[in-house]
């Protein structure tokens, strides 16, 4: 019963909404972003640079940044699955500290066996808190929020993320509870994006978790964590097909920014610029939790198993449409 209805919604949906994304000239209005939310379907704004008082060279990140933390993995893929010695484990980083010029460097090194990834992701240039921690020579270069998103929303950001990487780094497929404005400051990032109507199809799983430690050679040695398991989509390539789900591609490149409203499952891959880096800051609102908007969501991720055994025959009707 619960497979037929998530394939009905997942029909309606798509009959009623296009395959592509919008595209919007330029920054909106507080009026303009309001609708968009109330649609609550990705847009993609050109010509909408994040407003930084300085460009974020390497040379001049180096000397404005000291040590930050970094993850740390052998394949480029923090936060997601990784099949070892017969098991399937959900697997985080080694989170490291190295001086920014160093992770800079690291980005330009097509031998190193270890990849390098700022993705601390805790509001590490949100305001007060760039001006105390990793990035205070950096905090006051960018806006504290997004104007006309802070406006329409009638809040603050809850967070304000950098994040520093290459070609190498691959964000495994989620989903978050956040109005998302995402901005590329250097180089390319990829989205591949399902609606939360198609989140089924992803088939979360309950499994095992472990991280990456250095052993006493310093080499990356993967540790399990007894009895701790993470429920994740087991899609560990969401650029595939997923019949009967129908994917959504978003490039954003430098000086324009994405809006992914909350729930949407979120694939990204990079392209670096042409000094090997990938730069992007993002500003997350926290979603409206009164009215129907977060029950509906809920419903949605509850509609697959919590092991994600998704009804087979509810795949082979939908690879017939």
């Amino acid at each position: 019963m619960t497979d037929t209805i998530a394939y009905r919604i997942l029909q309606e949906y798509q009959e009623l909404n296009a395959e592509e994304h919008d595209v919007f000239d330029g920054p909106p209005t507080p009026i303009e972003f309001l609708r968009m939310i109330h649609i609550s379907r990705p847009v993609l704004f050109e010509n909408c640079p994040l407003d930084l008082r300085n460009q974020w060279t390497d040379e001049y990140l180096s000397s404005r940044v000291g040590d930050v933390q970094v993850a740390i993995t052998p394949d480029g893929r923090a936060d997601a699955l990784l099949d070892h010695e017969g098991r399937t484990y959900f697997v985080e980083p080694s989170y490291e500290t190295m001086s920014m010029r160093q992770l800079l460097r690291s980005l330009e090194s097509e031998d190193s066996s270890e990849i390098v990834y700022l993705q601390s992701q805790n509001n590490n240039l949100g305001s007060g808190v760039a001006k105390a921690g990793e990035f205070e020579g950096i905090g006051s270069d960018l806006p504290i929020d997004v104007s006309w998103a802070s406006e329409a929303l009638g809040r603050q950001p809850d967070a304000v993320n950098i994040w520093i990487g290459n070609h190498k780094s691959v964000t495994s497929v989620h989903s978050d509870p956040y109005e998302n404005i995402y901005s590329v400051v250097r180089g390319t990032k990829i989205f591949t994006l399902y609606p939360p109507t198609e989140g089924w199809c992803l088939k979360e799983k309950h499994y095992p978790h472990a991280q990456w430690h250095r052993d006493q050679d310093g080499r990356l040695k993967l540790e399990v964590s007894p009895g701790k398991t993470v429920r994740w989509s087991s899609v560990q390539d969401a650029t595939e097909p997923l019949p009967p789900a129908r994917s959504i591609t978003v490039i954003v490149r430098e000086g324009q920014m994405l809006y992914l409203p909350p729930g949407w499952w979120h694939y990204v891959q990079q392209l670096p610029d042409k000094h090997g880096k990938v730069i992007a800051v993002n500003y997350w609102y926290d979603m409206e939790m009164k009215g129907h908007h977060w029950v509906f969501l809920s419903l949605l991720r509850s509609l697959g198993s919590p092991e994600g055994d998704v009804n087979q025959s509810c795949i082979e009707e939908g690879q017939r449409i």
